[in-house]
């Protein structure tokens, strides 16, 4: 019921807002003229105004179809971003049949085992496109476009070589047309040219993995940018053949934007405003699809070296990655790797790009929270941080100071 009600006052304030001020307007006229025309003169002057008006904003209003928000002009090489209403009327016809999920959130463990074999491999990748509906924060609920159900999608792993069999579904209940461009595929579209999927369709195609390295996937399908608000992206990791390092812990974080037409907090159902992604100012910018979505589910002990795989859906937006009270001991900048790629020591943020991805690494001296920020750090109020927390000894010879209670910790800023 609460998602008819927002929906109906999207259609009350935008659809007829237009007509409504059209009216409202023509009637003024009326009254004004009618005081110094006569009855004929004020009703021919009114109508000559609403039809003036209807001439000069109905065609920028209603260009092709209804649409929220009206009247959006673009000048990208696809349709822009904004939602037909005859989608929306579709999502609201399929409301009962979308899955509800109790936590959009991929968890950042769910990373694949390093890989042992030395040889090329087929690997088979199943991905699912699909809406799920779920909590952004408290009573905000949100309209997800997916990979396989989460936000980011799974992370894929294979090695430098390797041939990736891909099978791509677009679940009957999706609002709109999907399809992936692999960041780490070379060819037309990182091969979303060949991967367009309506709903209820299945493709299959197949890429070979030519350059190692951590690489952003997301669906490609027009509008690009709003398919990607509503968080259809995630992270393959094309293990050089040589492999990585041996670590203790791995953790999978992705960063991203959304943009719902409520402000930040606004309870119940949101429709993505394409107006803000356009100007860029998000309502939310999280890490793994929502507030607290890396937040008390990372775990280390003393002693222990961890990696993550850390990537930025966007779509606007650069990352400044940075664990507060922790400094990477490595870091493969721009997630680049293989023969003459850069590493970099003793770092203490990074920037990650959006669409780009990055990867650090650490060992913790030091039992405590660690918080992970965008370091442009009034995005952490929007909902960009995690925790790492990293239990043992206490370490005095580098870490020593009375500690404070957990209570007063959470008053704290760090």
């Amino acid at each position: 019921m609460l998602e008819i009600f927002y929906f109906t006052k999207f259609i009350i304030f935008q659809t007829f807002g237009f007509f409504i001020a059209l009216v409202a307007g023509g009637l003024f006229i009326f009254l004004v003229l009618r005081k110094i025309h006569s009855l004929k003169n004020a009703i021919l002057l009114s109508v000559i105004f609403v039809g003036m008006m209807v001439f000069v904003f109905v065609p920028r209003a209603f260009p092709k179809a209804l649409e929220y928000p009206f009247g959006m002009t673009t000048y990208g090489p696809g349709i822009n971003p904004s939602l037909p209403l005859n989608n929306i009327m579709d999502f609201f016809s399929k409301l009962k049949t979308i899955e509800r999920s109790s936590d959009i959130a991929r968890d950042p463990n769910d990373v694949p085992p390093p890989i042992t074999r030395t040889e090329p491999a087929h690997v088979k990748v199943d991905l699912v496109a699909k809406d799920i509906i779920a909590e952004m924060a408290p009573g905000v609920f949100i309209d997800y476009w997916t990979f396989n159900g989460t936000v980011p999608g799974p992370l894929l792993r294979v090695r430098e070589g390797d041939t990736i069999d891909l099978s791509i579904t677009n679940d009957l209940t999706s609002v709109a047309a999907h399809n992936i461009d692999f960041h780490a595929v070379t060819g037309p579209g990182g091969g979303a040219t060949v991967t367009n999927v309506a709903q209820g369709e299945t493709k299959h195609a197949s890429f070979k993995m030519l350059n190692p390295g951590l690489f952003i996937y997301h669906c490609a399908h027009p509008n690009v940018a709003n398919h990607m608000a509503h968080g259809m992206y995630g992270l393959i990791l094309v293990e050089p053949k040589e492999g990585l390092p041996k670590v203790d812990k791995e953790f999978y974080v992705v960063q991203g934007e959304f943009y719902p037409s409520g402000t930040m907090g606004t309870k119940g159902l949101q429709i993505m405003d394409a107006q803000k992604l356009i100007d860029g100012h998000p309502e939310y910018v999280v890490f793994n699809g929502r507030v607290k979505g890396t937040a008390g589910n990372m775990h280390a002990k003393v002693g222990d070296t961890a990696r993550i795989y850390f990537g930025n859906g966007g779509v606007n937006m650069i990352s400044s990655f940075h664990v507060i009270g922790e400094i990477f001991d490595t870091v493969y900048p721009e997630a680049a790797m293989g023969k003459g790629s850069a590493i970099f020591k003793n770092v203490q943020t990074t920037l990650v790009p959006a669409g780009g991805a990055t990867i650090t690494e650490m060992k913790f001296e030091v039992p405590g929270n660690y918080i992970l920020v965008d370091h442009a750090l009034a995005r952490l109020d929007r909902g960009a941080w995690g925790t790492i927390t990293v239990e043992g000894p206490e370490n005095k010879e580098v870490y020593d100071g009375v500690l404070p209670t957990p209570e007063d910790s959470a008053k704290m800023g760090h």
